[in-house]
């Protein structure tokens, strides 16, 4: 599956495998040469399988050939695609099977515009097919000659490719509730939680694109030598992308220190719950900020859209940020020690990508050694199964409660 020229070892394939199926998009070698056509297949399949997800896949082939799902299997999907409703959750695993194999058609199809007249119909089918499907899923791998870079000013392919990112980083839930909305008015109003998402999603898309611009217009290893209209396609494409995409249309070690600290900010934050993407989730993210500002404001409960937000989910937001902090923290720390020579800010930046299963890269993926590979191994997997995890773990014992009601303690100072 390796092409004869590609020096690639055990853990190098082991790497690329995880990063496939964990949706993440960093390698060890260019995807289209290091590979053979026959090995980016097998590279999309895996990317696809996670990007629906091991459940949610499994379940798809159950119902093909007839199996029946119990309850408890609902139960599990129903958390892992942050459905509502177990009872429902078979209808809705078969509506966004349809639904992605729609995006990912529209995607080729436009896609094919931009590449058949540059490749001829066979290559530029397939480069508009593989890069809609791992847009979409949010995987990141690339195996256009060059890479993304030539497409910087090129609106159909770069806002094709915003668009699936975007598309699969929202979430099942939230797409099909708002295409609900949209056709069918009143009678599907759209639910607090897809409100908030759309919110934060546009919040950090437009903040995202602001900052890009103004701190890269000038910079001519990035945004300095584009148009105008170029500058803003490629700030929108590198605010879209951190969120989860890891396609880049600029050198990302050539950012400044200022984006790239943004570029982290936003990886880390990642895309939305019982979507493609990683990171804390964006959700996560408005629930902290909004409980902040409560607690600079003096006021009492968490309020979003007139409805009260449960003190349930502030504490899961506070978990899951803390779990995934420590995660982090964790990795670097290993990483700084097995990888010396590497600089701090590239590490950093390889460290978070790969727990919020990004794939951005300042190129520092193929200088890693084999102990740095397998840490990063790990943190994708547990970047990817992590939040997920926990929250089906926290739902099954959140009845439980200790035999003994215990004293409260108001007397702890903390900040």
């Amino acid at each position: 599956m390796t092409t004869a020229g590609a020096a690639l070892n055990t853990v190098d394939l082991l790497f690329t495998a995880t990063s496939a199926i964990c949706i993440t998009g960093l390698v060890v070698a260019d995807t289209g040469e290091a590979f053979t056509r026959l090995g980016q297949w097998s590279i999309l399949l895996l990317a696809q399988i996670g990007g629906l997800g091991i459940l949610t896949f499994g379940t798809l082939f159950a119902l093909m050939t007839g199996r029946r799902v119990n309850f408890r299997e609902r139960q599990h999907l129903a958390q892992q695609i942050n459905a509502l409703d177990a009872g429902g959750v078979l209808a809705l695993i078969r509506t966004i099977f349809l639904y992605t194999l729609v995006a990912q058609a529209t995607g080729t199809v436009l896609l094919a515009f931009r590449f058949v007249p540059q490749f001829g119909w066979g290559e530029g089918l397939y480069q508009a097919f593989f890069h809609a499907v791992s847009a979409y899923n949010n995987a990141g791998f690339v195996v256009l000659p060059g890479g993304m870079v030539p497409y910087a000013q090129d609106p159909l392919v770069s806002l094709t490719i915003s668009v699936l990112i975007i598309l699969g980083g929202l979430g099942f839930l939230v797409q099909l509730n708002a295409l609900l909305h949209l056709t069918r008015g009143r009678r599907h109003r759209l639910l607090v939680y897809s409100k908030l998402t759309l919110l934060t999603t546009g919040f950090l898309l437009l903040m995202g694109t602001v900052l890009i611009l103004a701190l890269e217009w000038n910079n001519s290893r990035t945004l300095g030598t584009l148009s105008p209209s170029g500058k803003l396609i490629a700030a929108f494409f590198q605010s879209v992308t951190p969120r989860s995409g890891g396609f880049a249309t600029v050198d990302i070690s050539g950012l400044t220190s200022a984006t790239l600290f943004l570029m982290i900010a936003l990886m880390f934050i990642g895309a939305n719950s019982g979507s493609t993407g990683g990171g804390i989730k964006t959700s996560t993210f408005a629930i902290l900020v909004g409980s902040a500002w409560n607690m600079v404001s003096g006021r009492g409960e968490l309020i979003a859209f007139r409805r009260r937000i449960e003190s349930e989910n502030v504490v899961r937001a506070g978990t899951v940020t803390t779990l995934y902090a420590l995660l982090v923290a964790a990795a670097f720390f290993a990483l700084l020690a097995t990888n010396p020579k590497l600089g701090f800010t590239d590490l950093l930046f390889e460290t978070v990508s790969a727990a919020a299963t990004v794939g951005l890269s300042m190129n520092t993926t193929p200088r890693i050694n084999d102990p740095g590979l397998v840490i990063l191994t790990v943190l994708m997997y547990l970047g990817r199964i992590g939040p997920v995890t926990f929250v089906v773990a926290f739902n099954l014992r959140r009845q439980q409660r200790h035999g003994i009601d215990y004293p409260v303690e108001r007397d702890i100072l903390v900040g």
